[in-house]
């Protein structure tokens, strides 16, 4: 136990053991949801992925990345396959770029590679300062509209109207209604001010889990979550694991690979860097100077299991806000995040359980409107009063939601910020990280108009 704590610098931080492991546990409970969301949404594509290939490359890359995290950066944060990201890559690389999903887990590995190499460097605090304040947070809230949007229409809440493209769903629909009272539920449990509403989503989950098996088995109503079965699901991870490997030999003849690697890897910098700094306060991660101390290895974790999520069949893994939770509990060291690794790899043996999760659109919905809900608040950093910085801001999420592609968004964003910077005389204020990029973005929508 001494090594332990000696290691961990548990008596250094002002924690114990305990309090560390109730913080993990805290964490786990928040971001748990993961579980379910991911394989459900990288198997709802134009070429889905394996679900219980999938779960188990979830379970597995979260549980490498914040074993990591905890051991070589000793914080107390926790990742796994980040939300949004994992939106990219179904509803954007594959099923509208036309991608396999062996191709999109190639970008994935490429990505984190390149990432981990940033890692070693300053080009990674250069790329965070190119961009303009605004931007990041406009992308981050973009992506909550964005992943809601997907998670009412997979219930049904939203549906194709040919006269106005979309409208409000069928309410009579059984699982329509149930959708409905699991998103209900999760706001009013994330509204209440009782630290209840920290793991609202799991409750939420649980609760309409519960009510929905009942009323399939009482009223005999079809669509209503059930049990899949046992674990021969799992026997799929044979084909994510190293299913990277078969697209790496096509990938490269994509003409747009560059437009996907740079929209992963954007995301994933900025994923972090951001979780990092909004949890490094209260988690007295700040030096005397108000610098985060280790951060470059809390930013090597993050790339590590990247790299280990595309290895095993899974979307880029980035940190958690929902780490605050366990931070709040009081967990302040490494040893939380090694408890959440922990418990990643135990929940594998309750496939059956989540597998009821993960087959039902009206109890994922719940999971990707609150986190949109969570998102949405980046919308507070944007700079209001500056003209450029909120068109920008409008046209990256009005384009991602519109355009059902993330990456559009971040690429118009990027081109209306720096053209209206321009006719506003501001062209000093702007980074040559932000002109080449922009650049890069019309000259690749110029080339796919004329081809």
């Amino acid at each position: 136990m001494e090594r332990i704590k000696k290691f961990f610098k548990i008596e250094e931080r002002g924690t114990t053991v305990r309090t560390e492991l109730i913080g993990g546990l805290v964490t786990f409970l928040a971001m748990a949801y993961i579980l379910a969301a991911n394989p459900f949404i990288l198997g709802d594509t134009a070429d889905p992925m394996p679900v219980g290939g999938v779960f188990v490359a979830t379970a597995i890359s979260a549980a490498i990345a914040t074993i990591v995290m905890g051991l070589l950066a000793n914080y107390p944060i926790a990742l796994a396959p980040g939300m949004g990201i994992n939106a990219l890559v179904a509803y954007g690389v594959i099923s509208t770029m036309g991608y396999s999903w062996e191709e999109a887990m190639a970008a994935v590995f490429i990505s984190g590679i390149i990432f981990l190499v940033i890692s070693l460097t300053s080009l990674r605090t250069q790329i965070i300062r190119a961009v303009p304040a605004s931007l990041k947070k406009a992308i981050g809230a973009g992506i909550g509209f964005f992943i809601a949007f997907i998670g009412v229409k997979n219930a049904g809440i939203v549906v194709a109207n040919p006269a106005t493209f979309v409208s409000l769903g069928d309410l009579s629909n059984p699982t329509v209604l149930l959708a409905l009272f699991g998103i209900v539920l999760a706001l009013v449990l994330y509204a209440v001010r009782h630290k209840i509403n920290k793991f609202a989503l799991i409750i939420a989950i649980l609760i309409t889990a519960f009510v929905g098996v009942l009323i399939g088995l009482i009223f005999d109503v079809a669509g209503m979550p059930a049990f899949a079965g046992g674990y021969s699901d799992l026997s799929s991870f044979g084909e994510t694991l190293f299913g990277f490997t078969k697209g790496l030999s096509t990938v490269f003849g994509k003409g747009d690979l560059w437009f996907v690697i740079f929209s992963l890897l954007f995301l994933d910098i900025f994923d972090t860097a951001g979780t990092l700094i909004s949890v490094a306060e209260p988690a007295g991660l700040l030096d005397e100077n108000g610098e985060m101390k280790d951060i470059d290895k809390a930013l090597m974790s993050d790339a590590i299991g990247t790299v280990v999520g595309s290895i095993v069949g899974t979307s880029t893994v980035t940190s958690y806000i929902e780490s605050s939770a366990g931070i709040e509990s009081g967990a302040r060291t490494g040893l939380s995040s090694v408890l959440v690794g922990a418990l990643f790899l135990i929940s594998i043996v309750a496939y059956p359980v989540f597998s009821i999760f993960i087959n039902s659109a009206a109890l994922t919905s719940m999971a990707l409107v609150l986190v949109g809900v969570f998102m949405m608040s980046q919308l507070k950093g944007i700079a209001w009063d500056d003209k450029p910085s909120l068109a920008a801001a409008f046209i990256t999420i009005l384009m991602m939601v519109l355009n059902y592609s993330i990456g559009n968004g971040i690429a118009f964003g990027f081109m209306t910020y720096v053209l209206l910077m321009l006719v506003q005389g501001r062209y000093k204020e702007v980074t040559l990280t932000m002109y080449i990029l922009s650049a890069a973005f019309v000259a690749y929508f110029v080339i796919n108009a004329v081809v």
